[in-house]
């Protein structure tokens, strides 16, 4: 993994700053937990942010087109054991899994490798990301914080929604599924994939379910608290889960270093595997408190992009970690 000594400080930082006066020269990724815990409250033992999931396991297996995009030893073509976290949005641990705010769901797959490393993928719903930077991330999150039911109009998330039109059109882009087996999870940030020659390809990833199926949102509230939680682990029961692991190749021009901005639809799409998961993990709560998925955790052959939500993230997962460990 990339810098862990940053990651390190930062984590400390998180857990030195803890009760304190938050600084607005403190490093983003601590702002950007700051402003998660003032829209959500601060909930002891959970993430800042997709506080709410559920564990699984399975195994991943390559597709040989993957071995001829990347020389990552997780695209060799054998099977790859594999930890996976689904989980809604928002720092509210008992938020109900049909509520609006709990879109969009996430997907976040740890590979375990051969050689005994790691390398994680962070996926969620929403086909692009609202903001571009994680500045922008706060003053979104700053902005709902000031914005209560019962603010006067037009409200700081308002004002902050009519200079960033990508925020609504982002989050229109996510619906709640039957099933977290049901849903299609993006990968907002590009990567760079570079094979045995070094030649190098970017892309973005798709977790694609064998068939998506959405609630409309009257349909969505119906539903019983935990419905999505409950329902995995059962399905399981009854037979294994697959995704498709897919990568969209960027082309000349595109940009990799915004995440507000999709690609054109008629990209080039690569089937890179097939994940499997085929068991609920069984004590979930606590399996995935040990947890932590960072987007920046990479292995050779898979490199970051210049998208600056890379570092923020690893940094903001970080210290999140460090503070629900304590």
């Amino acid at each position: 993994m990339k810098n862990r000594s940053l990651l390190m400080a930062l984590a400390a930082l998180g857990v030195a700053s803890i009760g304190a006066v938050r600084a607005a020269d403190q490093p983003i990724e601590i702002q950007v937990v700051d402003a998660m815990n003032k829209v959500f409250g601060t909930h002891p033992g959970f993430r800042a942010n997709h506080a709410k999931g559920v564990v699984v396991e399975g195994s991943f297996t390559a597709s040989p087109e993957a071995a001829s995009l990347s020389r990552a030893v997780l695209f060799n073509g054998s099977a790859i054991p594999v930890t996976v976290r689904f989980s809604d949005a928002t720092g509210i641990p008992d938020l109900p899994d049909g509520a609006p705010a709990a879109n969009p769901h996430g997907m976040a797959v740890k590979y375990h490798l051969p050689n005994g490393g790691e390398t994680d993928m962070v996926t969620n719903s929403l086909k692009f990301f609202p903001v571009a930077t994680g500045a922008e991330f706060r003053d979104l999150l700053l902005a709902l914080a000031a914005s209560p039911p019962d603010a006067a109009k037009p409200t700081p998330f308002d004002k902050f929604v009519a200079s960033h039109p990508a925020v609504p059109a982002a989050f229109g882009t996510a619906a709640t599924p039957d099933s977290f087996a049901d849903d299609e999870y993006y990968g907002i940030d590009a990567f760079v994939l570079v094979n045995k020659a070094g030649g190098k390809q970017a892309v973005r990833y798709r977790m694609v379910p064998e068939h998506a199926v959405h609630l409309d949102a009257a349909e969505a509230v119906k539903r019983a608290p935990d419905f999505l939680m409950d329902e995995l682990p059962e399905r399981l029961k009854r037979g294994p889960v697959t995704f498709h692991l897919t990568a969209q190749l960027a082309a000349a021009g595109d940009p990799t270093k915004d995440p507000t901005k999709p690609w054109p639809e008629d990209r080039k799409m690569v089937e890179l595997g097939v994940l499997t998961i085929d068991k609920a993990v069984a004590n979930s709560a606590e399996a995935q408190k040990k947890l932590i998925f960072l987007p920046g955790a990479l292995t050779d052959g898979i490199e970051p992009s210049d998208d600056p939500l890379i570092n923020v993230r690893d940094g903001a997962y970080a210290v999140s970690f460090s503070r629900r460990s304590q």
